[in-house]
């Protein structure tokens, strides 16, 4: 079993940046591809970005290319999101998901491990 706590959400203007953190724990993180995925109300939870276990491979929304980054430290069990020119359609509840082996462009189906989400909220 894997454990994953976000963190880092918060309140921030439009244009701003916002760093998110996934820390996992319990069983080995190896093998894991991460994801994030985000959910705003009345929505449906869809994807945002994913980073491969070993090679470091990426892949992002189209909505968010070009202003979000996805990074990991296997040796820290981290994974980071980091969210630059934040606009009112970012926000959503943000979740941290343990992948297992690479997808491109995952669904919620893929996931089998999920963190409770951090809240990001952006004003215009």
């Amino acid at each position: 079993q894997v454990q994953l706590v976000e963190s880092g959400g918060g309140l921030v203007q439009a244009g701003g940046s916002l760093r998110l953190s996934c820390a996992a724990s319990g069983r080995t993180f190896s093998g894991y591809a991460m994801s994030w995925f985000r959910q705003a109300p009345g929505k449906e939870r869809e994807f945002v970005a994913v980073i491969s276990w070993d090679d470091g491979r990426t892949y992002y929304a189209d909505s968010v290319k070009g202003r979000f980054t996805i990074s990991r430290d296997n040796a820290k069990n981290l994974v980071w999101l980091q969210m630059n020119n934040l606009q009112s359609e970012d926000t959503a509840a943000y979740y941290c998901a343990g992948l297992p082996g690479w997808h491109l462009a995952p669904t919620v189906n893929d996931a089998i491990y999920w963190g409770q989400g951090t809240q990001v909220t952006v004003s215009s």
